[in-house]
């Protein structure tokens, strides 16, 4: 009443003024802070009112019921005026915001049956031209109230800004900077002894723990120690092995990196493969390490290009790092020719795949010729690994082939005399999450290369070299280059972290939360935020499911390979029955698992096996995490083993399963047996294919194709065309065209349709894009669309 009959106009305007005075006072140093992202701010639906009959009353009693069509016109006056999109930038709403919210105002004003009395007052002002008391730019407290309604984050930006501020890593461990640390670096490249020193002051300390990147390094070190006489337990993130018999801890640990514990002090701490610090996923677990182990002495063992980076993140604080450089134990030569022949393979020779379609296909092509061959590839159990790797090991074994993907890099010790790289592409995931293939790095190599040739084997030299000719230039090259310095290390943010925004953001879901914290986070220059797509993914998977912040949180942060649809299946049943605080059981897995299994009669069962076991991993992850709900781990863990030795079982069959795949394939059909990408064989021939749905077309795919399989055929003998024929057939086969099928860009009558002109095009002298006979066809083509 104050308002209507006091000059509502000049009080109004000024009220908006302050709104937007006080923001900005409220702001404070966020004004220079990073613009976020607002197209990660989901608004919050608000219902309209369906209206309180008193407070429908009060309204239209002082003044009379609105003209919805007056209400209309003026709220879109309103909203063209440029006074008021300048107050909205002063209170946070830039035009994205602004314009999201206006929609939502005129919704809500237009749908509700009532409006609040101040609110009723000063549109019916308006809409009844009383200059005097009513202006449309005094509906702005109005608008702004209901913009904060519906983007509550613009209330406590500043709150938010300071929760995502990453710049100060070191100080999230008071206990590690509580003393001062020793810090020695052992620098050097693969089979230097590096490792070997570290873990000998390991095995002489009172206490210590060992953090490696995988579990069967950490295997290692626990066997190591225990043999020793050196009491040690293990820890992984599905497994706790106590040395003693009562479960007590023991002074010494092996374990992943991801499972070490920044509270316990010990003696001695081994951080291994430093360099993995800059690694997109899982970067942030060795800064977690590296900054937050409670440790006298840290002992990093990795690449002299990582030595830069900790000699300047230990700087801030406040300790210095002792470099004791190693050379190579055993030679290394790169030889000058080509393997070009399967026919000139020799005892000790290891093949390097980099998709399984290779692994596969060579290993067929080498068992054809009477020899034995072991295999390795990433998705194998560790059990199968270790295996197979004994296998080719033994010297009464006829295996004397290894055939396997850059699995070997790291945690296998492996009596090599000579590495043959099939390829020296890769499938990589680039800083945007997109998958692109491109040459292998030189630190790549190296740790590849390096494996050839192990101090203490019967192979006294390392040998590398290529299967192809034309790839031991470019091989030569890449190794031939200095490894580019680790720059930046990672960081991932912390449950505590992500419970403090959803307590700003209640309404929020986690994957927004996820997205909105990265697009505030500060961080400086020797740190950087970790790819956080897969978490993303289990977040939005389980989102309909009703759980708690932080039971939803570890949920996304389980291990898993979310190209596999049985086991991300799995996950979803499995939190699921948790939100019904139903224990899963060993019945329950089994029934779902269909155990117990049979061996693999083609590849196809292989894979469901090995993605089986990632399901049993999962299990005993979840159950040292909720022990109550996954109640069975110890009998989970026995048939684990045994279906260890089913999958065991298939892989020493394994050219008999891919002729089972072979002879089972219908005409025309495709069985997707892998997820990697086949491989083009130059750097130039990369092609950069996103994850996300609608990237990936029908001329994307034939482009790729054609690039990867025919580029180069004209400069190819006969005996190798005939092999990139192959390779071209069974690009349909792969996990591209499969999954363009799935998400319907792509049916079968297109993808036979594509086969056929591409058979055509080789049959008719069109070899690729780019060449000469091609320009002429294109040149053609576009005259006759001309005329």
């Amino acid at each position: 009443l104050a308002l209507r009959h006091g000059g509502g106009a000049a009080r109004a305007r000024p009220a908006a003024s302050s709104a937007s005075s006080s923001s900005s006072a409220s702001s404070g140093d966020g004004g220079a802070s990073r613009a976020p992202d607002t197209s990660l701010f989901v608004p919050v639906p608000l219902k309209p009112g369906l209206g309180g009959a008193a407070e429908e009353d009060v309204g239209a009693e002082l003044t009379r019921p609105l003209d919805k069509g007056e209400v209309l016109k003026n709220l879109n006056k309103f909203y063209k005026r440029k006074e008021v999109q300048r107050l909205g930038a002063e209170n946070g709403l830039d035009a994205r915001l602004f314009h999201q919210a206006f929609i939502s105002f005129r919704k809500y004003i237009m749908e509700s049956s009532s409006v609040s009395a101040d609110l009723h007052i000063i549109l019916n002002d308006i809409c009844c031209g009383f200059v005097l008391l009513g202006h449309v730019d005094d509906l702005f407290p109005f608008f702004l109230r209901h913009a904060k309604q519906i983007f509550p984050m613009l209330d406590c930006m500043d709150d938010l800004r300071k929760i995502s501020d990453l710049r100060l890593p070191p100080n999230w461990y008071p206990d590690a900077r509580a003393i001062q640390r020793k810090i020695i670096f052992h620098a050097g490249p693969t089979n230097s002894g590096k490792t070997y020193h570290a873990i000998q002051r390991f095995l002489s300390a009172k206490s210590g723990i060992y953090c490696g990147p995988l579990k069967l390094l950490a295997h290692e070190i626990f066997q190591k120690s225990n043999d020793a006489n050196v009491p040690c337990d293990l820890v992984t993130g599905e497994e706790r092995v106590y040395a003693n018999e009562d479960a007590r801890q023991a002074p010494h640990v092996a374990c992943t990196i991801e499972m070490c514990s920044t509270n316990t002090p010990y003696e001695v701490a081994v951080i291994d493969e430093i360099q993995m610090i800059r690694d997109p996923a899982r970067g942030w677990a060795w800064t977690r390490a590296l900054l937050g182990l409670c440790a006298e002495e840290i002992h990093i063992c990795g690449e002299p290009a990582a030595i830069d980076l900790v000699t300047e993140l230990m700087y801030t604080t406040g300790e210095e790092v002792e470099v004791r450089n190693y050379k190579r134990l055993t030679p290394l030569t790169v030889l000058d020719y080509a393997l070009e022949s399967l026919d000139n393979l020799r005892p000790g020779d290891c093949i390097v795949c980099f998709n399984k379609n290779d692994i596969y296909s060579v290993s067929r092509q080498i068992e054809a010729r009477g020899l034995e061959c072991a295999v390795i590839y990433g998705s194998l159990p560790p059990g199968t690994k270790l295996e197979q790797a004994k296998k080719f090991n033994d010297p009464d074994d006829p295996c004397k082939i290894l055939v396997a993907t850059d699995a070997i890099g790291m945690g296998l010790n492996l009596c090599i005399r000579r590495i043959i790289f099939n390829s020296i592409v890769k499938p990589t995931v680039n800083e945007k999450g997109e998958k692109e293939i491109d040459s292998i790095t030189t630190s790549q190599a190296l740790q590849i290369a390096g494996r050839a040739g192990r101090f203490g084997s019967s192979f006294k030299r390392g040998e590398v070299t290529t299967m192809h000719r034309d790839d031991l230039v470019q091989l030569k090259e890449i190794l031939s280059e200095a490894v580019p310095p680790v720059k930046a290390a990672g960081l991932h943010p912390t449950p505590e972290q992500i419970e403090m925004f959803a307590y700003h953001l209640p309404d929020a879901t986690l994957s927004n939360l996820i997205d909105i914290f990265v697009s505030l986070s500060q961080v400086d220059g020797m740190y950087f935020v970790c790819n956080i797509d897969d978490f993303k993914f289990l977040a939005d998977m389980i989102q309909h499911i009703p759980l708690n912040l932080r039971s939803r949180y570890v949920f996304c942060t389980a291990p898993l390979n979310r190209k596999e649809p049985f086991v991300c299946t799995t996950l979803l049943k499995f939190a699921r029955q948790f939100s019904r605080n139903e224990p899963l059981t060993f019945d329950w897995l089994c029934r779902h698992t269909k155990w117990p299994l049979a061996a693999p009669k083609n590849i196809k069962e292989l894979v469901h096996l090995e993605a089986v076991h990632d399901v049993f991993d999962l299990y005993l992850w979840l159950s040292y995490r909720f022990m109550d709900m996954f109640p069975d781990a110890v009998l989970v863990r026995d048939i684990q083993k045994k279906l260890d030795d089913i999958i065991q079982i298939g892989v020493c069959n394994i050219t008999k399963l891919i002729r089972a795949s072979q002879s089972a394939a219908a005409p025309g059909t495709a069985e997707a047996v892998s997820e990697d990408f086949p491989l083009s064989r130059t750097k130039k021939d990369a092609r950069v294919v996103s994850d996300r749905h609608g990237a990936a077309s029908t001329e994307a795919l034939s482009i790729a194709v054609e690039a990867a399989g025919l580029r180069r055929a004209k400069n190819l003998r006969p005996s190798r065309l005939g092999s990139r024929q192959e390779d071209v057939k069974s690009y349909g086969r792969g996990s591209l065209a499969n999954r363009l099928l799935r998400e319907g860009l792509l049916t079968q009558e297109m993808l036979r349709q594509l086969e056929s002109e591409w058979q055509d095009q080789h049959r008719n002298g069109r070899y690729g894009f780019g060449s000469k006979r091609d320009d002429q066809h294109h040149s053609k083509e576009t005259g006759k669309k001309r005329k």
